[in-house]
């Protein structure tokens, strides 16, 4: 049986492989906000999303601050990391996140 985890990415414009390596190892439904334009989270985090991925290098520290708030909040995870997948996966793997 295969467990749906999902995820919120927050930051970045492009993703590149990452959502193909996130799948991998698992983690099955995958939402992108880019923090561009028309893309504010409007105080919300969807109800179904296990942890979020916060990518430090690729957003601004406004919205860093009101993702990491609305989380802590909900006490969903949260995984500040390089938009890289070596930096994701090493985040994840030294995170409390158990993904079965």
């Amino acid at each position: 049986m295969k467990y749906k985890i999902s995820v919120i990415i927050v930051g970045g414009d492009h993703l590149g492989s990452i959502p193909r390596e996130l799948d991998k190892i698992g983690i099955t439904e995958i939402q992108h906000l880019t923090g561009r334009g028309g893309q504010k989270m409007r105080g919300k985090i969807p109800e179904n999303v296990d942890f979020i991925i916060l990518l430090y290098d690729f957003v601004n520290h406004n919205l860093a601050y009101k993702v990491k708030r609305l989380a802590v909040n909900r006490k969903i995870p949260i995984i500040y990391a390089k938009r890289s997948w070596s930096s994701i996966y090493q985040k994840i793997k030294d995170s409390r996140i158990t993904i079965p």
